[in-house]
């Protein structure tokens, strides 16, 4: 049933409460893609010496579909765009929504779209919940929920958009100067969520052919947001490395403010594993892999601190960033003016430690992610840009 296109090397990771590796070099449990909560990279490494070759398995087409996810969410994605002919892109439009989407594109062109529906709260949870219920619902005008500033928006939605179809920024991951992979995010066509409009994200990280022969990464999170109110609908995660397989769906209820997580996952010591995880949220919460985009949506100046919620493996944080200095940075996409971000997470009203990790955001209306630098116990893991591609 198992296999390895490449023999075993030495060496274990321990494993957390969700079954993901814990880094060596920094001791701390983290899931894949963000280590210990808001790295994004730590995963990377977290099983130097460990097997490698992508882990096979002959039933993984199965492990792609979850009949009850499927049920519960219906998503409506555009086709991938088809790479136009020199005469087709002279007279292209600039943003292609597909079949799906563009009747209604239309009809938003002619009039001008009506208020967006505020999101039903649901049952409250303690005071929290029946704070933001009651201010939804007219009771306050200042935008919800009042833990994030308000600074540049419009009610949910931020005066100036930073994403653009189209967008890719590619970065290069690197260990003590020594390339380890390549991490990509991308901004891609409008999808539709139970009919209403998402923006639709992707990131995706692969290790370099040097740090496969370690331990080999190749994985992917699609994200779908909501356009108007500016929370996470969905996620689907899609891992494929040496020590596991997983696929795993994540679904925002914001009417009845419940996450649901189904997963699946494999490994060659355990074989196949299925989890379901259910839990109440607060409204407008984000999920971790929502949140790398989200903090793009606000205004930053030094000195200034953003926060804002998030829903993940049956808790529910706080994520607190704090813009420490501007700076020039030079990078292979290009030199910026950027703003540096370092990041906290509040569980419960405490702080808890996410080691010394600093965002570089471009200082303009766009916020590309620039550079992140994760300082471990052993040396520095940094991601920087090396192609930003705008979009439309």
């Amino acid at each position: 049933m198992f296999e390895k296109n490449q023999s075993s090397g030495c060496g274990s990771t321990a494993v957390g409460k969700s079954g993901n590796r814990t880094s060596p070099a920094s001791g701390a449990q983290g899931r894949a893609w963000l280590g210990s909560r808001f790295s994004l990279f730590l995963f990377i490494f977290s099983a130097l010496g460990c097997a490698s070759g992508i882990l096979k398995y002959d039933k993984v087409e199965e492990l792609k579909h979850n009949k009850e996810f499927e049920q519960t969410v219906k998503i409506v994605l555009p086709p991938e765009p088809v790479v136009p002919t020199l005469m087709e892109n002279a007279t292209a439009s600039s943003t292609t929504l597909g079949p799906s989407l563009a009747p209604k594109k239309a009809k938003e062109e002619k009039a001008a779209p009506a208020p967006a529906k505020a999101v039903k709260t649901g049952k409250a949870v303690k005071s929290e919940k029946k704070k933001d219920k009651e201010s939804v619902a007219g009771a306050s005008q200042r935008r919800q929920p009042e833990l994030e500033s308000d600074v540049g928006f419009n009610g949910r939605r931020p005066i100036q958009d930073p994403f653009r179809v189209g967008e890719k920024i590619v970065h290069e991951v690197s260990y003590f100067g020594m390339s380890a992979g390549t991490l990509i995010l991308e901004s891609r066509q409008f999808a539709q969520v139970n009919g209403r409009k998402n923006y639709q994200f992707r990131t995706s990280i692969k290790t370099s052919s040097l740090f496969s022969s370690f331990y080999a990464v190749d994985d992917t999170v699609d994200v779908l947001m909501d356009f108007e109110e500016f929370f996470p609908s969905v996620f689907t995660l899609h891992v494929k490395e040496s020590g596991q397989l997983r696929e795993a769906q994540m679904f925002f209820d914001a009417e009845n403010l419940k996450a649901t997580y189904w997963e699946k996952k494999v490994t060659k010591k355990d074989g196949e594993e299925n989890k379901k995880i259910e839990w109440e949220i607060l409204p407008y919460s984000q999920n971790l892999f929502s949140s790398v985009y989200y903090l793009r949506a606000f205004h930053w100046e030094v000195g200034m601190e953003n926060a804002f919620r998030v829903a993940d493996d049956n808790e529910n944080l706080v994520f607190r960033g704090k813009a420490i200095r501007r700076e020039k940075v030079k990078t292979a996409a290009g030199e910026f003016d950027a703003i540096v971000i370092k990041p906290e997470v509040e569980l419960k009203g405490k702080f808890k430690p996410v080691g010394d990790n600093y965002i570089w955001l471009s200082d303009d209306d766009r916020r590309y992610i620039l550079r992140i630098e994760s300082k471990i116990r052993i040396g520095t893991l940094v991601s920087e840009a090396i192609e930003i591609h705008p979009g439309q």
